[in-house]
């Protein structure tokens, strides 16, 4: 039970830290057709969970569950948002603009994933 209540703690954080992070990208390049929050929120969120994963498995810290599920789990989880991604894929298609979402789909997958790893490499690389 207490898990689950590090879970909806962290999620509530990120949930809020990503919300946020919406209004600030909005505010500051309002017309952009780029869903830049969500794309931000990804990539952000890619490298913060390379560099958590860094630290956890490389101080031998696996067994920390209770610090996996607050922050990887609850924080990340509730900040990166696949589902937001998707349908803003989707509605680029519906308006037809083929070549906005495959940039903006193509762009989040690869730079989140290098995120990942360059977050594990600057652990394992500066901190261990």
């Amino acid at each position: 039970m207490f898990n689950l209540v590090l879970v909806m703690i962290g999620g509530a954080v990120g949930s809020a830290a990503r919300y946020g992070l919406s209004l600030s990208t909005k505010s500051l390049w309002p017309a952009s057709a780029w869903p830049i929050g969500t794309f931000c929120a990804n990539i952000i969120g890619g490298l913060l969970m390379g560099l958590l994963m860094g630290v956890l498995l490389g101080k031998g810290l696996a067994d920390n569950e209770r610090t996996r599920l607050l922050l990887g789990v609850g924080v990340l989880g509730g900040f990166t948002t696949f589902s937001s991604f998707s349908l803003e894929t989707v509605q680029m298609l519906e308006r037809r603009d083929y070549a906005l979402a495959f940039g903006y789909s193509t762009l989040s997958v690869i730079l989140s994933i290098a995120a990942v790893m360059a977050g594990l490499f600057l652990i394992r690389k500066f901190a261990l």
